[in-house]
């Protein structure tokens, strides 16, 4: 069996959803089991709905009619009959959500969120599973929550792989298309949870974990992977193949393409992960699997902007030794700061840290009673895999480097 997964910018509008018809007709569609993402920004639609709930009830009614128009156009693009009952099955939905909005008693911000925002992702399979029966292309429509089950840690939850195994083996027939959602599953009491932000790939690498698939394609508004991001890099170059140990190592530098949790359970059963064009689709795109490193071997470049770096000494030029570097990260930890560098010496500590909560401030009036303190808000943090002088120059160039660090395969710069 194979697993697609579309994200939201294959969907985000008529044109996409018949895009993804035109996929599956090059490709093939015998044994495959799709997961989609919610259409365009409609998660970033669903949070809004959220915020309003919280802290502007009289916005609320507005701010979902927002979401409902969006998706009705879609449908009067896709389906000449407005008696079509996917009209109804989409009413039914919105219903769902302004019935819980209305009878909901938690004030935890947390549950509400993952009761409300995966509505997206009902939608979209909603509408892409009811235009693909339209054009002959019958599917099976599956509530993925039946079968991923995970604890109640909501927003980032944890998947129960026993459970979650149980149910896909029992419920889910491989010799059908199955059209299903990502980023979601649900607690033992059936509440809705979500993986966390870009979790729908990380749902497509759980499907096919547990339905011991051939092969898994993630279908992208890109060629494949590429050694950085064309948003920021000029002539970027794609990466044929690259390894299960390399893609990890890129995802946790910051790549965007693959989603961080997304190659663990793939590795254990070495099932290849795809990225390919859903523009292009019979391109070959890129290759992550068993084998080692990347093909072609080029500089692969990664940017951290809008990040803070500080450098800690102490204030008897005592050494900063155990002890010290322990009270260190519990304060990070505690101030929610995600470290993305650091370096030592004996008596000063550099970190550079990613600022996602705004409690800079505070950290800082902490810090200042132990330490003498030096930050800089506002850096770049530049990562080089298989760095080599001209790649390192070309970052260097014109710029003022704060901090650089190398390891055998890694260069990172921290650039003002």
């Amino acid at each position: 069996m194979k697993i697609f997964k579309f994200g939201g910018a294959s969907v985000k509008d008529a044109a996409g959803v018949k895009n993804v018809v035109n996929v599956l007709q090059q490709v093939g569609h015998t044994n495959t089991l799709v997961v989609v993402s919610a259409m365009g920004k409609t998660t970033n639609a669903m949070e809004d709905v959220v915020n309003a709930y919280f802290n502007n009830k009289a916005g609320l009614p507005a701010t979902i009619q927002e979401i409902v128009d969006f998706h009705i156009n879609i449908l009067n693009d896709l389906f000449d009959n407005t008696q079509h009952e996917v009209y109804t099955k989409v009413k039914v939905l919105f219903d769902e959500v302004q019935g819980f909005l209305a009878w909901n008693k938690s004030p935890k911000r947390s549950f509400v969120y993952d009761q409300v925002v995966g509505y997206g992702e009902l939608l979209s399979t909603t509408i892409l599973s009811a235009y693909l029966n339209q054009v002959n292309i019958q599917n099976n429509w599956l509530d993925v929550r039946e079968f991923i089950k995970t604890s109640d840690n909501y927003r980032d939850a944890i998947v129960d792989w026993d459970k979650t195994q149980e149910k896909i083996t029992a419920g889910i027939d491989k010799s059908k298309l199955n059209i299903t959602q990502g980023f979601l599953g649900s607690d033992d009491n059936n509440f809705t949870t979500t993986l966390g932000r870009e979790g729908s790939d990380y749902s497509a690498a759980i499907l096919a974990y547990c339905l011991n698939a051939t092969e898994v394609t993630i279908w992208k508004d890109v060629p494949g992977v590429l050694n950085a991001d064309p948003r920021y890099f000029e002539e970027t170059q794609l990466l044929n193949k690259i390894s299960y140990r390399e893609a990890i190592e890129l995802a946790f530098y910051g790549a965007s393409v693959i989603h961080p949790k997304t190659l663990q359970p793939l590795q254990r059963k070495e099932i290849p992960l795809r990225v390919k064009s859903f523009l292009n689709p019979l391109d070959a795109g890129t290759t992550v699997g068993k084998g080692e490193g990347i093909e072609p071997k080029v500089p692969c470049f990664i940017i951290k902007r809008d990040l803070v770096l500080m450098k800690l000494s102490s204030l008897d030029f005592s050494f900063i030794v155990e002890d010290s570097i322990s009270e260190l990260f519990k304060l990070l930890h505690d101030h929610k700061m995600k470290v993305d560098l650091i370096q030592n010496s004996a008596i000063s500590f550099s970190v550079c840290v990613d600022n996602k909560f705004d409690q800079l401030p505070d950290l800082l009036n902490k810090l200042k009673g132990k330490f003498k303190v030096n930050h800089q808000e506002g850096v770049s943090l530049y990562t080089i895999r298989h760095f080599n002088t001209k790649a390192i120059e070309s970052i260097q160039n014109g710029k003022e480097i704060l901090l650089e660090q190398r390891a055998k395969e890694t260069v990172q710069l921290v650039v003002k």
